[in-house]
């Protein structure tokens, strides 16, 4: 009876919960210590204090509806007591930490920033399987013998035939008692999907500009991860150099020195070629930098790479300019000017600062591909 209470309950408390965090979504999103707290399946979320009013009894004989005074009177505060110390300023602050999935937490996101579902190309006539074990069976192979069960009913025939000795507790089960796992193979449609992440790490590129890039990164791939069954990601850093990378050097590294995209782009295009056929994988190259490519020579070399190999194979191919006080910040215009015609299939988005990033997932996925 209590439990039946409870659930009810539970359940408000977990809407209330999840109005607050979407509420507060935007100061989430735009703030990296989420991160911290995330574990393999849940995050961690610190949200302020929710205090449900309740009844609280008084001194002795002066419970609820007692003492002096008559029915419908104001109540009014205590006289003040001697207190000690000095008043502090402000409010203070109650905060709790709540815990919910990725995939609530994707769900929000996508609520709160209207993200359409996407459509996955590719692999529609694939599909993946496995067996689900659906219940016991009196017959079956011996590699599928339940011990368990089998022994169990061994217990409950000698119990019944008096044949049990406590003192010598020895059982054997005959061919009658055997209990088999029963199995299905369950046939599911696959789509899998790869994010290739491509960061400037020159000179230019600060731990601000950087730290931007790993907080936008995490909800793209939080999103992304509830709309495939399976997803990879790659990681490639260039200055005047490009190279693959593991996450924690992705995000970590510290570079100097020249910028040329177009050795980025070509690793990119070598990397899809080499293990990800665009008839089988839905593919997002995302590219972050702060637009200081090296030479008019090489940007042009980049549109011709994305023109003939990257936007061909891609589901679409996104580029985040993020705002530095050193980037001339010239490579998203000539993205604009040379694909204005491509639709959906290349987004850009001008990231000016940690606030910008709100807005920029929502440019980058607020297309459904």
């Amino acid at each position: 009876m209590a439990a039946d209470k409870i659930a009810p309950d539970h359940a408000r408390f977990r809407q209330i919960l999840r109005g607050r965090i979407k509420r507060n979504l935007r100061k989430y999103i735009t703030h990296g210590e989420m991160m911290g707290r995330k574990g393999k399946d849940l995050i961690s979320i610190p949200v302020p204090q929710i205090d449900t009013p309740k009844f609280r009894l008084g001194g002795k004989g002066q419970g609820v509806g007692q003492g002096e005074g008559e029915e419908g009177q104001s109540l009014q505060p205590g006289q003040p007591g001697q207190g000690k110390g000095k008043a502090g300023e402000g409010e203070g602050e109650h905060v709790l930490e709540v815990e919910v999935t990725m995939e609530e937490l994707a769900e929000m996101l996508g609520e709160e920033l209207a993200l359409p579902r996407i459509e996955p190309r590719g692999k529609k006539e694939l599909v993946s399987s496995h067996y689900k074990y659906t219940g016991i069976h009196r017959v079956g192979p011996q590699s599928l013998r339940h011990f368990k069960r089998t022994f169990r009913e061994a217990l409950k025939r000698e119990i019944l035939t008096g044949t049990y000795n406590a003192r010598r507790p020895v059982i054997v089960p005959t061919k009658a008692d055997m209990r088999f796992r029963s199995f299905r193979e369950v046939v599911e449609p696959e789509t899998n999907a790869v994010i290739i992440y491509m960061m400037d790490v020159s000179g230019s590129m600060g731990d601000e500009q950087k730290e931007i890039v790993r907080i936008e990164s995490f909800w793209i791939d939080t999103w992304l991860r509830s709309q495939y069954q399976g997803l990879e990601t790659r990681f490639i850093i260039h200055d005047a150099v490009a190279k693959e990378v593991d996450r924690q050097t992705f995000f970590h590294t510290r570079e100097s020195g020249g910028t040329m995209i177009s050795s980025a782009y070509k690793l990119c295009a070598r990397v899809i070629e080499e293990s990800y056929p665009p008839s089988e994988w839905n593919i997002y190259p995302f590219h972050f930098s702060d637009g200081d490519n090296w030479s008019g020579d090489d940007t042009r070399q980049c549109l011709q790479i994305l023109k003939e190999k990257l936007l061909p194979a891609s589901n679409m191919f996104c580029y985040g300019q993020v705002e530095s006080p050193y980037g001339s910040g010239q490579f998203i215009r000539d993205l604009d000017e040379e694909f204005n015609d491509k639709g959906d299939k290349l987004i850009t988005s001008e990231i000016k600062g940690k606030d910008g990033i709100y807005e920029s997932i929502k440019d980058f996925l607020g297309k459904g591909h």
